[in-house]
């Protein structure tokens, strides 16, 4: 089960089931996934139950939506403020290697010698897949901002001024809700497009906080239920309408070092992440990076992540940001 959010061609907006590509079927009595959520949790019902239950004969042109640029995020927060987005890094089999080597350009060290790096992954390796009622290794773990730096599908991912760089990262999201006790349910899963700036990564493993603070989006489909073992997609670059670059990649605790259930422990075992009505967006990892096979991307380039299991592709563009950078004055 699939579901996106949109703004109706008189401009409110509606929560739809995608039936196909070309037709998705409204919701009635709910116009965001995140009053859907609260509805399931008030009701105690399944949330796939209640789309059931809410389907109405109403239906629309999915192609027009996604065309028309009408497609939100399936997935928001009433107040920005309370969506928290963060991720996780070196979860994926094979992602050591790209992160690796990215740091070997500048350090003057063997890809041997990167014992943070390669450390870091055996753990998840070793120790990512506990046993049911056991605690596994915690993965890396890092901060990208609140719902404000989210950008809906279609739109631009505006890159900072200081920028060094702008690169797509093809990733799962998990999308989370925290009930009114601070209990973290999971409403679903998406695509996303983890954004970051790599080379201001490339000049030392320690900047990995300052490169993931940039604008990231996801969706436009959040898949309800569990998440498939094996994922298969592919992301490109396309420059002035031509393909620039493009590479499958997977997902799915098959091809993962770390479990989805793990990942969410080692989150949400912080009582700061269980904050009665906040929502979280976790980005799982990757492996997959146009940066590693050389590419330098220029405004106006466009991402695109496909994958089957989650319909319709994710698709920004690279932007630039115009605010200015603002100085501290003293009160």
């Amino acid at each position: 089960m699939r579901l996106i959010q949109f703004l109706t061609s008189a401009g409110s907006r509606a929560v739809a089931l995608v039936n196909s590509r070309q037709q998705v079927q409204l919701l009635s009595g709910v116009n965001t996934v995140y009053q859907l959520a609260q509805q399931a949790l008030n009701t105690q019902t399944p949330i796939q139950t209640l789309v059931s239950q809410l389907l109405s004969s109403e239906t629309a042109d999915y192609a027009a939506i996604r065309s028309q640029g009408r497609l939100l995020t399936p997935f928001d927060h009433p107040d920005p403020a309370h969506l928290l987005v963060t991720g996780t890094g070196l979860t994926h089999l094979g992602s050591a290697d790209t992160r690796a080597s990215m740091h070997a350009q500048t350090s003057g060290k063997t890809q041997a010698e990167l014992t943070d790096t390669m450390k870091m992954f055996k753990l998840g390796v070793e120790g990512g897949k506990p046993q049911p009622g056991q605690q596994g290794v915690q993965p890396e773990w890092f901060y990208k901002g609140d719902g404000s730096i989210v950008v809906p599908p279609g739109a631009a991912l505006p890159s900072p001024v200081f920028a060094l760089d702008g690169g797509e990262e093809p990733e799962i999201v998990g999308v989370y809700l925290n009930d009114a006790e601070g209990q973290p349910w999971r409403i679903g899963f998406a695509l996303g497009n983890e954004f970051s700036d790599h080379k201001t990564e490339r000049l030392n493993y320690l900047y990995l906080a300052h490169s993931k603070l940039r604008p990231c989006s996801f969706g436009p489909e959040l898949l309800v239920g569990e998440l498939p073992a094996h994922i298969e997609g592919v992301s490109r670059i396309y420059r002035n309408g031509e393909l620039l670059w493009q590479k499958a990649f997977v997902s799915g605790e098959d091809n993962m070092s770390h479990s989805v259930a793990n990942l969410e422990h080692h989150h949400f075992k912080y009582p700061l992440f269980c904050r009665p009505g906040d929502g979280h967006l976790h980005y799982f990892g990757t492996a997959t990076l146009s940066f590693g096979d050389g590419i330098e991307t220029l405004p106006g380039d466009v991402f695109e992540i496909e994958s089957a299991a989650f319909g319709a592709p994710l698709q920004n563009s690279l932007g630039l940001e115009q605010r200015p950078i603002r100085t501290v004055k003293t009160l």
